[in-house]
């Protein structure tokens, strides 16, 4: 497969089956998963960033697990629109996963994920700033894979 466009999805993948989400960020990778019919997003995993070979090997096991045949990863695009550094990073990280395994790859606009998933965690769920550390990664590849799955959506 390659990189496509999200609306490429469904007619590439079917009606059914889950979609994992992905926050990269320095030192973790975010990780969300859909339901069956790609309604609702949930948070599943934090893979701490090692060499990029461990890290997708940990990604390929949570997709196996849960027969995940899609990616859409988090794009930090600027506030003006345009794409800078961070996102020329995860469209390399797209690009290096393809070389390990053949799977559609979707790209989806992430801008202020963490900042409103930091705010929803500081005064909906009052959650304090260590367990905090720990969630918002995983809430926001949730953040974006559920703006994707909704994007989706007739």
């Amino acid at each position: 497969m390659a990189v496509v466009d999200l609306l490429e999805l469904p007619a590439l993948l079917g009606p059914q089956g889950p979609v994992v989400g992905l926050d990269l960020g320095e030192k973790t990778i975010g990780v969300a998963v859909s339901d069956v019919g790609r309604v609702v997003a949930s948070p599943l995993a934090l893979i701490r960033r090692s060499k990029f070979t461990d890290d997708a090997n940990a990604l390929f096991r949570l997709m196996d697990e849960r027969k995940a045949a899609c990616v859409v990863i988090g794009l930090p695009v600027n506030m003006d629109g345009t794409e800078g550094p961070r996102s020329q990073s995860a469209r390399a990280f797209g690009r290096n996963l393809l070389r390990l395994r053949d799977l559609p790859i979707a790209f989806w606009d992430e801008r202020m994920s963490s900042m409103a998933v930091n705010r929803m965690l500081i005064s909906e769920a009052d959650v304090t700033r260590a367990r905090r550390g720990e969630l918002v990664d995983k809430a926001a590849a949730a953040w974006i894979l559920q703006g994707a799955l909704d994007r989706l959506r007739p």
